[in-house]
């Protein structure tokens, strides 16, 4: 939902981001030492800042790294063509790491310290569903991460990896608490407003946001698991009821507070996003979409094939959609009961919605829908293929891409170099190595694969 951000906490959220989530190398035990969080600092301070640093880190480089795997744009020169080719070091992944720890993790452990010692639910809440979805994000491109032991300032400066699939529990359980505080009927004596840029302090919409992000947990692992794909129907059908209820985070229109792809296409502008298997895909189904999200005729130092939904200075970083819930819905049917019609109705559904908030005219989607919007019915695997490939569209610039494409298969991606295929998760960066060598576990870009990986 989209809610006009004040200049208050717009200058707030400008300083946190260029003081913390820069692109300089934050290393990971700097979130032990945190000069910039003093006492008097309260959640209605933090939260903007943390919204905004999950915003950059997501829409920068695990977009970017995660998009290129999956082909929905071509890194065609410097280091954007080496990663496009599968030529990562462990230093590539200092800066997303760094950044999610100290920026995003790190502050918010200090709102919910302030928040849960203060019994301000809404603002306990909300830090706990920023929590839960900081670290699904985190342990679906690099698996096991450190959690329970770390951000504990001196007390623990070497922190232990948390299993992955344990993490995942882990999640849920933190929704789980922060539904319950959302639910109550005593908010707390503070509040958000204007400093929540996502929601506008409406506790009803974090909930849904929450149950959106357990609906990933429970598809992420139901390959071969009906009771699983139950679950994240059920959760699905808890989540968002339009599109404009998704969680998503809207930029500025200040070269200082612009959307991080406008940002890199401005500075560096060597992945080009009008060219490579997603446009050509769009191109193949005559979509409607092309052009709007990738435009191959598009090309100058501020788009190289962006269009402005993701390419504007304003433009859309998006956690979790209305649309993306649709599909899940529509995979969770077949898996759990095979049933193939109501399957097709809320695959139909997320194309349309996906078109709706794009910009497709209502006409061009029913023509798209009618030559391709039946499911096969071949088999159950054939039509969650079907599904993919549409839910891969509506993921464009998005990191869930390559998590459904790694859960599925589908699209049939070729990969772009070597022998070994295309990568199944991060490496971890060379400042874990680093400073706390003697808990990172060794890792390739293949393997260990996340456990959710089959």
């Amino acid at each position: 939902m989209k809610y006009l951000i004040k200049q208050t906490w717009l200058y707030l959220a400008v300083f946190m981001v260029l003081t913390q989530a820069s692109c300089k190398k934050d290393l990971f035990t700097r979130t032990n030492i945190n000069p910039n969080a003093p006492n008097t600092v309260t959640p209605g301070n933090l939260l903007p800042g943390i919204e905004t640093s999950l915003a950059y880190v997501q829409g920068g480089d695990l977009t970017r790294y995660a998009d290129m795997l999956v082909q929905q744009n071509v890194g065609f020169s410097r280091q954007a063509g080496a990663y496009y080719t599968y030529i990562f070091t462990s230093a590539d992944f200092d800066t997303p790491w760094g950044n999610m720890y100290t920026s995003v993790l790190g502050n918010d452990r200090d709102l919910l310290q302030k928040a849960d010692a203060a019994g301000y639910n809404v603002y306990s809440g909300i830090g706990r569903i920023i929590l839960a979805y900081s670290l699904q994000l985190l342990v679906d491109e690099w698996g096991s991460v450190p959690y329970s032991k770390a951000l504990q300032g001196d007390a623990s400066n070497h922190p232990a990896y948390d299993n992955d699939k344990a993490l995942y529990d882990t999640i849920a359980n933190l929704i789980d608490v922060a539904v319950s505080q959302l639910s109550n009927s005593n908010p707390g004596g503070q509040t958000p407003g204007t400093d929540d840029i996502i929601y506008g302090g409406d506790p009803s919409l974090w909930i849904k946001f929450g149950h959106a992000i357990k609906a990933r947990l429970y598809i992420h692992q139901s390959k071969g698991d009906a009771g699983m794909a139950a679950k994240a129907l059920d959760e699905a059908n808890m989540s968002f009821e339009n599109e404009s209820e998704s969680a998503q985070f809207v930029f500025g229109t200040s070269e200082t507070f612009s959307n991080p792809v406008y940002q890199f296409n401005e500075q560096r502008g060597d992945i080009d996003y009008g060219s490579g298997y997603y446009v050509n895909l769009l191109t193949s189904l005559n979509d409607p979409r092309l052009g709007l999200t990738a435009d191959p005729t598009y090309s100058d130092a501020q788009g190289y094939g962006v269009n402005n939904y993701f390419g504007n200075i304003n433009g859309h970083v998006e956690f979790i959609t209305y649309d993306e819930m649709e599909f899940v819905k529509a995979e969770a049917t077949l898996r759990s009961t095979g049933d193939y019609d109501a399957a097709q109705t809320f695959y139909q559904e997320g194309i349309k919605a996906n078109m709706a908030k794009l910009g497709v005219s209502d006409a061009d989607a029913n023509t798209y829908i009618g030559a391709h919007g039946t499911l096969p019915t071949t088999s159950v695997g054939d039509a969650i293929a079907a599904v993919a490939v549409q839910e891969y569209i509506a993921l464009y610039l998005n990191p869930e891409a390559w998590t459904l494409w790694r859960r599925t298969g589908s699209p049939n991606l070729t990969p772009t170099a070597g022998t070994n295929g295309i990568p199944r998760r991060f490496l971890y960066p060379q400042s874990e190595y680093s400073l706390n060598g003697e808990n990172t576990p060794d890792a390739t870009l293949y393997s260990p694969k996340i456990f959710w990986d089959k």
